[in-house]
């Protein structure tokens, strides 16, 4: 049965040094990078223990399973998407969304600076890749529609996760699900300049791009707001001490000081949840409401059965 309490951030400090520790396992969306930030500061900086929390990290082998984990309680968290989680809950997992990591939109629409494809008309009879189906078509065929294109216009290739290698060797035009926080300059220290198309400007809702999701029938809301009010005082932290925050970050991995993730922290800072538990319910009733419009889910769920803030539970 579900659990739940009010905490706030100023309320971490009243977790029991003495007490035993709470246990919680998240699940990244993917491998450690830049755009995890609060949750490795708050580790590194006691932040969770102050919390009375025992926070396992783990990265995914397949960026599929974690919210799949979730939902077979396998893991108390996953770091996932907001326009995937509508899907999933119409799919029947009982997920729902607890936080926000990254509160802007991180997805665009990817080409090569020198690309012919200068406005996105011009990707009428293009190839474009993707790596996952139904939601980054839908997306796609939302921005070509405010152009007079659709998604049959296109041709669509699964380059799996391979997006700016796929565009850098010319086997698509173009790709969807690029993170303009990473692709771009992972392209840039190839030498190869890239541009970006973003879905806010081209006629999509803005969404949460990272989010926390929980079982929905089955979490713990104390243990969830305590670990939430511990990213936000370390998201406090990062905004204040930029430089100090991005050391502390590499220093926990070789590879996470190297350029890419050291460029990619500058453009994800500011794009960190302030009040990570904080709920813009709005944001959930305009995505479910495309998504119908898409003709991707058959009805509409109330915000409730998708998004919580546990703080108010």
């Amino acid at each position: 049965m579900k659990r739940t309490a009010l905490f706030t951030a100023a309320a971490i400090a009243l977790a029991s040094p003495a007490a035993a520790a709470d246990k919680l396992t998240l699940i990244l969306d993917w491998f450690i990078n830049p755009d995890h930030g609060p949750i490795i500061v708050a580790e590194e900086l006691g932040y969770f223990a102050d919390a009375g929390l025992e926070v396992e990290v783990i990265a995914p082998a397949d960026p599929s399973d974690p919210p799949k984990m979730v939902a077979a309680g396998k893991a108390d968290l996953a770091v996932s998407y907001q326009p995937q989680l509508h899907l999933q809950i119409h799919e029947g997992l009982p997920l729902i969304r607890v936080g926000t990591l990254v509160a802007t939109p991180l997805n665009c629409l990817l080409v090569k600076d020198d690309s012919p494809i200068k406005t996105l008309a011009d990707l009428k009879g293009s190839k474009i890749g993707y790596s996952v189906a139904g939601v980054e078509e839908a997306i796609l065929n939302a921005m070509l529609a405010t152009h007079d294109l659709s998604i049959e216009d296109v041709e669509l290739i699964n380059v799996n996760w391979s997006l700016s290698p796929a565009v850098m060797s010319g086997q698509v035009d173009a790709v969807i699900g690029a993170f303009r926080n990473f692709e771009l300059t992972q392209m840039d220290i190839e030498g190869v300049k890239g541009r970006c198309f973003f879905p806010e400007e081209e006629g999509l809702p803005s969404y949460d791009e990272l989010i926390y999701v929980a079982n929905a029938e089955d979490r713990d809301d104390a243990v969830i707001a305590r670990f939430l009010a511990a990213t936000e005082l370390a998201t406090q932290y990062i905004v204040n001490h930029p430089e100090e925050s991005r050391k502390i970050f590499a220093s926990t991995a070789k590879e996470l000081g190297d350029e890419l993730n050291t460029r990619a922290w500058a453009d994800t800072l500011p794009r960190f949840a302030l009040r990570p538990a904080a709920l813009d319910a709005g944001r959930y009733v305009r995505f479910e409401a495309f998504l119908k419009e898409a003709g991707l889910i058959e009805k509409i769920n109330p915000v409730s059965t998708i998004a919580v803030d546990v703080n108010a539970q």
